[in-house]
Order: structure tokens, then sequence, then C-alpha cells
């Protein structure tokens, strides 16, 4: 039987309904939760790594490397075959992201949660556990990275976004689809992951902010947010990467002042490209220096500035980390 390292950290799995406090909060240690999810002991034999009960909205990048040492060292681990990561779901785009452009083992890393609490008669965290210990045992997962599996599907860290803040099919993968699904008949792989981008590093720039354009728009903000000199500013932009001059102009003064400026867009899928070049269109931003983000969103394209930086990327280098693998996600 395959063994499978489990390591909870807390979210919407962990929580029940507090009375006093009003809401839902952190409550079940991994032993709770594993007692809540019968069949387990069918699927592998489970390892538990019991680290904490902390919401996903409290992550600090510290907090994520440490995490990631967690898993690496369970990967490396010669009789586990797999880890699974249990987290609150708010972040898990960014999270699973962070822990695939810095592991780089064979072994499957399967992030998953819940959409619903303990205290819930739909409480999904049981089926999600199972599901992704499934995944985490899976040898068709070896050598593709960090996935994340909620609601039966399997989506590539890169790729995948929380689509809806409550629904239990949220997570999707807009521009690729996903990798495959999982349920009680196993795991169907539906295309292969291919290529990842990657960054050796153990620890990530603090010091980057993420600016959203929006109509009727200056560049009070971006000026404001530069008088820190951040080591990088991310923008998602409207449409296909544009925004108001004012914005370009804001953005121009801070990388003259050293601040690396990446471009996205705030559309949930596609991707900011240099196709207009009216004053503040994509091809203006290029033209200033501006790093184009692949199919980036804004979440994941701040955490691969931050983790690029903090492996001492230069300009080009994360210009390189940024960009859409060749052949990434299978798209041409």
């Amino acid at each position: 039987m395959s063994r499978v390292a489990v390591v909870f950290t807390g979210g919407t799995i962990s929580m029940v309904h507090d009375p006093a406090a009003g809401g839902n909060v952190p409550t079940l240690d991994g032993a709770a939760i594993l007692a809540r999810t019968p069949g387990l002991d069918a699927i592998a034999d489970v390892v538990p790594i019991d680290l904490s009960r902390t919401p996903a909205s409290h992550f600090s990048f510290p907090g994520l490397f440490e995490i990631a040492g967690v898993i690496g060292r369970a990967q490396t681990d010669p009789d586990v075959d797999g880890v699974v990561v249990v987290q609150g779901t708010d972040t898990i785009e960014e999270t699973a992201f962070l822990w695939d452009l810095v592991l780089d083992r064979p072994e499957p890393v399967v992030v998953t949660g819940a959409m619903r609490t303990a205290s819930d008669p739909g409480y999904d965290g049981p089926q999600n556990l199972r599901d992704a210990v499934r995944t985490a045992a899976a040898p068709e997962l070896r050598g593709a990275g960090v996935v994340v599996v909620l609601h039966g599907s399997i989506d590539a860290a890169d790729a995948v976004t929380k689509t809806h803040a409550s629904a239990l099919d949220t997570f999707k993968s807009l521009d690729t689809g996903p990798l495959g699904t999982v349920g009680e008949g196993g795991v169907v792989i539906a295309r292969s992951r291919g290529p990842r981008r990657r960054a050796a590093t153990d620890h990530a720039a603090e010091d980057v902010d993420l600016i959203t354009a929006h109509v009727a728009m200056d560049g009070s903000l971006l000026d404001a947010a530069a008088t820190r000199r951040p080591s990088g500013i991310v923008v998602e932009a409207t449409g296909a990467g544009n925004t108001s001059y004012l914005l370009l102009e804001a953005a121009t003064r801070a990388m003259a002042t050293g601040s690396v400026v990446a471009l996205t867009t705030r559309c949930a899928s596609g991707a900011a490209s240099a196709a207009y070049a009216f004053r503040g269109g994509g091809a203006t931003w290029v033209r200033a220096g501006a790093i184009l983000c692949g199919h980036l969103g804004g979440p994941k394209a701040r955490v691969a500035v931050a983790v690029g930086l903090g492996a001492g990327l230069d300009r080009d280098g994360l210009a390189a980390l940024l960009a859409d693998p060749p052949g990434w996600g299978g798209l041409a």
C-alpha cells in the first residue's frame, strides 16, 4: 500500500461554528480531521504531520517556506510516495504556486482544503482529503509538480484559480482546463502537466505590491506605493494589458527608482500583451520596461516576482520566470 504524508495547517476544513465568537473559528487538529474522514486506510497509509490551525489569509512568505521545508523533508523519506497539504482555500492558488516554484522532487504534492466547515451539513473536507490522498498516491502524478485537488478536479498549481467565493466547484483552470479528475473510482488523467516555472530559493522579497487598474484611474496610488521603493510592483491592467497613461507614467517613475514592474491582466483568464500601442496600451508598457507575465494572474505574478527576486534573478531572469514556458498547459 502507498504511504502518503498529510501536512495539516488549518483552514475551513478545521473550523467549526463558535456561538460566542459569532462565526467559524479554527478548532480541529489533524487527528480530529482524520477521525472525520472514514475510508482513508483503504487508500493509503497516512502519516499525519500536524503543523497549525492557521487561516489561509494569515500566511506569510517565511511561513510558506517553512511549510515548503516540511514538504521537502517528507518527499525525501524513501517510504513516502506523495504529500498532501491541507490548508484554507482563500490563498491556495498562491501557496500551491509558490511551492510549485521552489520544490523539485518527483513525489506528488497535492494541496486541498474545504469550502464548508465541519459544522455544515455539506462538509466537503473528508471527501476532498480522500481524493487528495488518492491523487498523491497515484504514480501518474509523479513529476507533475504541485497540484490542487478539490471537488474531484485535479488542477496544476500555476493554472488554477478560485473563481467563486463559496461554491464547492470554485477551483478551475480557466486557460488550460484541469489535468484530470479523481473520485472513488480512482485518478483519471486528461492531459500531461507540461513545462513548469522554477526558482530555487528559500525566501522571497517581502515588498512586492499588487495594484489593479480601473476606469478613471490616475497614477497617485502607484506613486504612493513607489515612495517605499518596493522591490517590485505588479499591475493588473484592464483587458489585454491596457491602462490610463497616467498609471503608466507613475510606473515609469517607479522603474526609474529601481522597482521592477510586471504587467498582467485583471481578467480571470487570458494574458496581457503588446497588442495595443496607444498611450497606456500594453505595447507602451513594454517599451517603458514593464515585464509581461504570460498567463499568470495578479496574485500568482506577485508570488513569482517575489520568489524570483528572492532567488536573486535579474530583470532577464524575472522575465523568463514570468513568461509561459514553451508548450505551457498544452497551449500553442
